[in-house]
């Protein structure tokens, strides 16, 4: 989602989780309108992403959006890593036995 009360409430949803269950693998796919969330010039959010990222949670963005919506690597926060396609990403974790869970309501 691009909706910014969303991304309040992804991050809520991940700080209690990482906090409850440190040693969680969690990984947070961002594609389509949800790229935002990772962008600096656009996301609110920004700050959050370090702390996170050195408590062991994973940012990756879609390549396949970034293609779409002409956003350049160097657009992106330096915390976040990139997959081909963020679907297949979701798609391959579960087979390998990850949870899915939608970020933010």
């Amino acid at each position: 989602s691009g909706d910014t009360l969303a991304h309040k409430s992804l991050f809520k949803q991940l700080n209690n989780m990482i906090t409850v269950s440190p040693k969680s693998q969690i990984e947070v796919v961002c594609h389509g309108p949800g790229i935002t969330i990772l962008m600096p010039e656009k996301s609110k959010f920004t700050h959050e992403l370090k702390p996170l990222v050195d408590k062991g949670v994973v940012f990756v963005a879609c390549e396949f959006t970034m293609s779409e919506k002409k956003i350049t690597k160097e657009q992106l926060s330096p915390e976040a890593g990139l997959v081909k396609y963020g679907i297949l990403e979701v798609v391959t974790k579960q087979e390998k036995g990850w949870s899915y869970i939608k970020g933010g309501f």
